[in-house]
């Protein structure tokens, strides 16, 4: 519950986008005035003067218009790693602060990559409804296709990417990637162009921020560079792909198969691709664990605790 009014007139005032999970509200009630701003609620109608409005937790689309009306807003706490959420232009005109939460996320997105490729190689949802459903016990499960040695392509070999890569090796594949510039230092076979590296794997996992850059990056021709056995995995951003041309490519087998952690228009997702058995979908759960999210709580709090102080920000991106 949000503090009262006499307690808000004492405290610095946050606004927070809800729902969230974790022991982030609770954390925050204990040192400040917290309100809480429901999707579809107008920030004209909360009862509190959005003058007094410091600070703002975020974890989906910050429109424009909301920021304006916070005259004093002084910095946004973004709830995830990604802060395409947020017009970072706009932000640094007027001055806002911007923070995220990158590190703490890196293992749990990494793992749920290296879950998603081996899922849909071996169709492990498939062969877990053929035991459910008893089939089992009149017929043996298809065979399905190896999924280590194989030629893995990752597109941005930022702090995700790497863990991946990491957590491939120990696959035995061969790992080749795209970014905008060649890492130095770094062994993985470097392709300029993204669609050499989708044909020059059978793997393409999506592991870069979204940008005006990336949007629809990964797009018909890179998909068909990729082939009729080539997956793709997408623990990034959903607009990274252009999601007719995913569905229109795995329709007509022109994709062996994907695993889709992300979308383009969330929590909707294509009808096409419900129904796909070599196809596996998740509700952009790659942060979703206890542990890592009661770790984004403690750096969301650390980061308003340090503005609010007048100490430098922990993760600053503007």
């Amino acid at each position: 519950m949000a503090n009262t009014n006499d307690q808000r007139s004492e405290k610095e005032c946050v606004l927070v986008q809800t729902p969230l999970l974790g022991g982030i509200l609770q954390g925050l009630e204990e040192h400040y005035s917290v309100i809480q701003l429901v999707a579809g609620v107008d920030a004209a109608d909360l009862k509190v003067s959005l003058s007094s409005i410091r600070a703002l937790v975020s974890w989906r689309k910050v429109p424009v218009d909301l920021l304006e009306s916070l005259g004093n807003l002084g910095i946004i706490a973004n709830y995830g790693v990604g802060v395409d959420n947020i017009d970072l232009d706009y932000c640094r005109n007027r001055g806002i602060r911007v923070t995220n939460t990158p590190d703490v996320v890196t293992d749990d997105v990494a793992d749920l990559a290296i879950l998603l490729m081996l899922a849909v190689r071996r169709k492990l949802q498939k062969a877990h409804e053929f035991v459910r459903d008893r089939s089992w016990e009149n017929m043996r499960f298809p065979l399905t296709r190896k999924a280590s040695g194989l030629r893995l392509g990752i597109l941005g070999l930022g702090r995700i990417g790497m863990a991946i890569a990491k957590r491939a090796e120990g696959f035995d594949y061969i790992i080749s990637y795209h970014g905008r510039t060649k890492k130095p230092g770094i062994s993985y076979t470097f392709y300029s162009k993204i669609s050499e590296l989708a044909a020059n794997s059978d793997i393409l996992v999506i592991a870069c921020a979204l940008t005006d850059d990336t949007k629809h990056l990964v797009d018909k021709d890179v998909l068909d560079a990729l082939g009729p056995e080539g997956i793709l995995i997408n623990i990034g951003r959903g607009p990274v792909v252009d999601e007719p041309a995913l569905v229109k490519a795995l329709l007509e087998k022109r994709l062996g198969g994907a695993g889709l952690d992300v979308f383009e228009n969330e929590p909707h997702v294509p009808r096409e691709l419900l129904n796909m058995d070599n196809v596996i979908l998740t509700p952009h759960v790659g942060t979703a664990t206890w542990e890592t999210r009661r770790t984004m709580d403690k750096l969301v709090q650390d980061n308003i605790d340090a503005f609010f102080a007048g100490k430098p920000l922990l993760t600053p991106v503007v």
